[in-house]
């Protein structure tokens, strides 16, 4: 036999093997209700795309008795999502419970490196137990490799991290550092320390579900950016949200062919109540907006006063954040704060523009709040959309009171294009308070009360309230009637594409984190 036809034999042969070990894994992890590894990129990627790095890659030394798995405990390589290059690696619990060695780690880097010489999308699926206790302290530099490699990629391609497993200890910060998490319910969780340590430690007791499940993250930590009840769910949401952005930072959007209007958007403005306190969905107004009414919303669920998301506007990509005063008349609180700072740098650092929809009664009062350091965190909102150089546009749909009047979407912070409907309230506050305060001595000499007060109010919504006065000092660009808002917005995105900042020269900026 020749040497090249025995090489091809052994290669068949590992082959054959790899298939078989393949086979097993698939019945354990489905047996759980779970995908494994090579399933999963399969369903991620475009049919044949995935090209595989480092297969036969496996530790020097192996850790437990019996073979060593050709491979380790992750799936590496690269493919495409509708024809667009990504980087990819899936861990595999089937091989000693996903757990990250060295070898493990430095697979993980490599597609990293890949994706950064390559400058195109990384995309992590998590399944794993943890550092592999077999492995020591050597383990432990296998995260290091990867945590190094998060923070270098970041802001120069998008990262995303689907859950599809367990991810505890150390092991959750590099998820943590990534542009989005998706999780998928019952089946995936994070913590930094599992439910058997706090136990031990506080005595409290809790499931793993309960302490770091999907549900978890996805309404109360803001951990998750968007919770599936399935992988294949988990996986679509990934393909979408990589549909709305670049491949790096010096890429634009991609394009798609303009959308069609949504029905009735010429309506748009039979939305919104002309009463301030009267509530309604600014979700009806986003998507009477945005082509063909579709609106991709990340972290739903958490931070509900404020909304953000991925839509099209004549097939150009925008992000959106806005405020929702069906929840606590759309206060800004700490929590949509760190939301909406978020989503606009992310938007900023992958050259998405944004489109602010403001209707905000101002911050959300409290001791819990002040002490929180709303302040702090408020700060937040205003540094990101002041900093961020894409294209600004923003919609006052109802009324902008007080601060919260300059954090969404101020002209005084570099906003390029500033709408207001025909009801917009633009002021200090709103008529109630002000009135009470400017004219107290005169409603308390008043022999009608009430009705000097509804006469003041009339007189302060004429000369403070409505948009007209910022208008004419160029604090609004133009007052619009509702119906135009659509056409509006595509013009002044298609004007701004070849928007340029030219950056200040400095190391980097100090937010106030």
């Amino acid at each position: 036999m020749s040497g090249t036809a025995e090489g091809t034999d052994q290669l068949l042969a590992r082959r054959a093997a790899a298939q078989e070990r393949e086979e097993q894994a698939r019945a354990k992890q489905h047996e759980r209700g779970r995908g494994t590894a090579r399933e999963r990129i399969d369903k991620l990627l475009d049919d044949g795309s995935f090209t595989e790095v480092d297969r036969y890659r496996r530790e020097p030394v192996g850790p437990t008795p019996g073979p060593r798995p050709e491979g380790d405990a992750v799936v590496t390589g690269h493919g495409t999502i509708d024809g667009r290059p990504v980087a990819v690696y899936a861990q595999d619990f089937t091989v000693l419970g996903g757990s990250v060695s060295l070898t493990v780690g430095q697979k993980v880097a490599k597609v990293m490196d890949i994706a950064a010489k390559g400058g195109m999308p990384i995309i992590g699926m998590n399944d794993s137990g943890g550092a592999r206790i077999q492995g020591g302290l050597v383990a432990l530099t296998g995260y290091g490799e990867i945590f190094r490699r998060n923070v270098g990629l970041s802001g120069v391609v998008p990262q995303l991290s689907l859950m599809m497993g367990p991810c505890a200890g150390g092991a959750a910060y590099s998820p943590a550092m990534t542009d989005f998490v998706l999780m998928v319910r019952q089946s995936s969780y994070m913590f930094v320390t599992g439910p058997e340590v706090i136990r031990a430690v506080t005595g409290e007791r809790v499931d793993p579900e309960t302490l770091g499940g999907a549900d978890t993250h996805a309404t109360r930590s803001g951990v998750a950016h968007l919770a599936t009840d399935s992988e294949a769910e988990c996986i679509e949401d990934a393909q979408a949200l990589l549909s709305y952005l670049p491949s790096n930072h010096l890429q634009l959007p991609p394009d798609v062919a303009p959308g069609e209007a949504p029905e009735g958007h010429r309506d748009i403005g039979r939305i919104v109540p002309d009463d301030p306190s009267r509530s309604y969905d600014m979700r009806d107004v986003i998507t009477k907006v945005v082509d063909d009414g579709e609106f991709l919303e990340i972290q739903p669920e958490w931070a509900t006063t404020m909304i953000c998301g991925f839509a099209r506007l004549g097939g150009m990509s925008v992000g959106i954040y806005g405020n929702q005063p069906k929840i606590r008349a759309g206060v800004i609180d700490i929590d949509a704060s760190e939301k909406a700072s978020r989503f606009i740098r992310t938007c900023d650092a992958f050259n998405v523009p944004i489109i602010c929809f403001a209707d905000v009664p101002g911050y959300l009062p409290g001791v819990d709040q002040e002490w929180g350091g709303i302040i702090r965190h408020g700060a937040k909102l205003i540094f990101a959309w002041t900093e961020a150089t894409v294209p600004k546009l923003t919609v006052n749909t109802r009324k902008a009171y007080g601060g919260a009047y300059g954090v969404m979407g101020a002209k005084q912070l570099d906003a390029d294009a500033n709408f207001a409907w025909p009801q917009a309230e633009l002021a200090v506050m709103g008529a109630e308070g002000a009135v009470s305060v400017l004219w107290r001595k005169e409603l308390k000499e008043a022999e009608d009360p009430d009705a000097k007060r509804a006469e003041l109010l009339a007189l302060y919504r004429r000369e403070f309230l409505q948009p007209y006065p910022a208008a004419e000092r160029g604090y609004v660009d133009d007052v619009i009637d509702p119906a135009e808002t659509r056409d509006k917005l595509i013009v002044a995105l298609q004007r701004l594409r070849t928007k340029y900042i030219e950056r200040v020269d400095r190391k980097f900026s100090n937010i106030t984190l």
